[in-house]
C-alpha cells in the first residue's frame, strides 16, 4: 500500500462524536511509552502526524486520521502507567472500552507490545478482553531495533508460547521498528487486504 495522503481529522472523548462510520477503521493501542506514535508516523511516512513524547500518557483522546481518503487510523490513549491521576486513568479506561465495544466500523485493533520485555499481565488481560468481546485484533511487537535480531526472535517466540497457553489459535503478529521501518510493508499489506475483503463483502451483500 502506498500512503498518498494522511490528515488529522479530530480528537474527542465520545464515540458519537467520531467521524461517520462509513470507512474501515484501525485502532492502535498499547501500554504507555510502547512507541505507538513513532510507529504510526513510520507507517504513514509523516514525521509528526502523531505527537511523540518522552513522557508516558501523552495521548489522552481518541485521535482520528484519514488515510488515502479510504480508511481511518485511530490513535488511542495508552493503558498502564502514566503520570496522571487515578481519576483520569479510570476515565480513559471507560472511554477506550466504550469505543472498542461500540464503534461499528472498527475493523481491527493493533495491540502494541514492547519486544524487549516478557509478557505483561496488563497486555494479556487487555487482549483477553478483546477476545471475549469478539473484537478483531493483531499483535505488533515494537522497538525491534533496540536489541539484536536473535534476541527479538527469542522474546517474540516466548511471548507467543505464553499466548498459546490460553488461546486455541494465537493472534497474528508483526515485528516492527519505527527507526528501521521494519514491518511497515507487512502491516500496511494486512490493512489493504482487510479493506479489500470488506469491499468484496459489501458488493456481495
Amino acid at each position: 500500500m502506498q500512503i498518498r495522503d494522511a490528515e488529522f481529522l479530530m480528537s474527542n472523548t465520545r464515540v458519537d462524536q467520531c467521524p461517520a462510520p462509513t470507512l474501515p477503521e484501525y485502532a492502535f493501542i498499547g501500554r504507555s511509552n510502547v512507541g505507538k506514535s513513532s510507529l504510526i508516523n513510520m507507517l504513514v511516512e509523516r514525521k509528526s502526524l502523531a505527537k511523540t513524547s518522552s513522557l508516558p500518557g501523552k495521548t489522552q483522546l481518541i485521535n482520528h486520521f484519514l488515510i488515502n481518503k479510504e480508511w481511518y487510523l485511530v490513535d488511542l490513549p495508552g493503558y498502564g502507567y502514566a503520570k496522571t491521576s487515578k481519576t483520569n486513568r479510570e476515565a480513559w479506561g471507560r472511554m477506550i472500552n466504550y469505543y472498542l465495544r461500540k464503534r461499528e466500523n472498527l475493523s481491527c485493533v493493533f495491540v502494541l507490545i514492547d519486544s524487549r520485555h516478557p509478557a505483561q499481565a496488563v497486555d494479556l488481560e487487555f487482549m483477553e478482553m478483546l477476545g471475549t468481546e469478539g473484537i478483531p485484533f493483531v499483535m505488533v511487537f515494537t522497538k525491534a531495533d533496540k536489541q539484536s535480531h536473535s534476541r527479538t526472535s527469542q522474546q517474540v517466540s516466548a511471548y507467543m508460547k505464553k499466548m498459546s497457553e490460553n488461546w486455541e489459535e494465537v493472534p497474528q503478529h508483526f515485528v516492527t521498528s519505527a527507526e528501521e521501518k521494519t514491518g511497515r510493508n507487512e502491516v500496511l499489506s494486512f490493512i489493504e487486504n482487510v479493506n479489500r475483503q470488506l469491499a468484496e463483502t459489501q458488493q456481495n451483500a
